[in-house]
């Protein structure tokens, strides 16, 4: 018979992994709504596509959250403010990269952003090693046999152009920590459909109106904006910067399996060989974060 050890050690709590879980919904969510954008670009444009899927997420996003029901402070106005304009020029000059590059490449590219800011909150040497094993399998993901510039370099551009306003949206998006993750992005979305309206106005014009077009356009809203944005704001107030920027390479990743899936992309033995390295990196971003540094999430708190 054992004596048992008067000090056992403390068992995890499960609800620390939600964070985690949240945020691999909001890029599964993603991926699979912008592979379904794609099929409005004939009819309104990226930037009529931009304008539907963010303005139609901002309306489904305060009737659900109701964001007036939460104080704003001035300070915290500004913030969002803040927030909702990198959100809009984000998501609008990713679309506007779609128009001539593929979406794996357009991802990957735009991912140099989140992981110049992961690099930048680096600390130990582990951490390097995940972000070189990161950097591996984005580049294996680009078209590298007909060489870089054999892409548009308009499309190259834009994307990223979209990688710098990510990383901006990483670092505002944390600064709404404090406030109910709802009102924050029910309010930043918003914000991002005023600032993106004129663009899609411009370009599609009554074509927005058309029935079957905001049918249509209300799904991509759901699946590829306001879900996951709502999942990455819980994420976001609960996982470090550094880390929440490498587990975001998982996204190219994502969008090569919808690719595929969804319009039936093949893919190579090299792009396969980056999805492994591109996950090596996630997991081992997570193993090697010290859990003092996550705070544990609050059942009783607002989500």
């Amino acid at each position: 018979m054992s004596i048992a050890d008067p000090h056992p050690a403390p068992t995890p709590h499960p609800i620390t992994a939600l964070p985690y879980l949240a945020l691999l919904g909001g890029m599964v969510s993603l991926t699979v709504g912008t592979s379904w954008a794609k099929q409005l670009f004939p009819v309104i444009g990226a930037e009529g596509a931009s304008t539907l899927r963010v303005g139609l997420s901002a309306l489904v996003l305060v009737c659900v959250w109701r964001p007036w029901r939460f104080r704003l402070s001035r300070a915290d106005a500004g913030r969002v403010l803040m927030y909702g304009l990198v959100l809009g020029l984000m998501n609008l000059t990713f679309y506007l990269s779609l128009r001539t590059i593929p979406l794996g490449p357009a991802i990957a590219i735009e991912f140099a952003g989140p992981l110049t800011l992961a690099l930048v909150h680096a600390r130990r040497w582990i951490h390097f090693v995940w972000v070189a094993c990161a950097v591996i399998g984005l580049g294996l993901l680009l078209p590298l046999r007909g060489g870089l510039f054999a892409l548009d370099p308009v499309g190259i551009a834009f994307a990223a152009t979209a990688g710098l306003f990510w990383a901006l949206y990483i670092i505002f998006g944390q600064r709404l920590s404090h406030m109910h993750a709802g009102q924050s992005v029910a309010l930043g979305m918003s914000t991002a459909a005023v600032v993106i309206l004129p663009f899609g106005i411009v370009s599609a014009g009554p074509a927005l109106l058309v029935p079957s077009v905001l049918l249509l356009g209300l799904g991509v809203a759901l699946v590829s904006s306001a879900l996951p944005y709502s999942l990455e704001m819980i994420a976001l107030r609960h996982i470090p910067k550094r880390t929440f920027g490498v587990l975001l390479s998982a996204e190219p990743a994502l969008g090569a399996v919808a690719g595929l899936f969804l319009l039936h992309e093949q893919l190579s033995g090299l792009q396969w060989l980056a999805i492994v390295c591109i996950v090596v990196a996630s997991v081992g971003a997570v193993l090697t974060t010290d859990p003092k540094v996550v705070p544990t999430l609050n059942p009783g708190a607002p989500a």
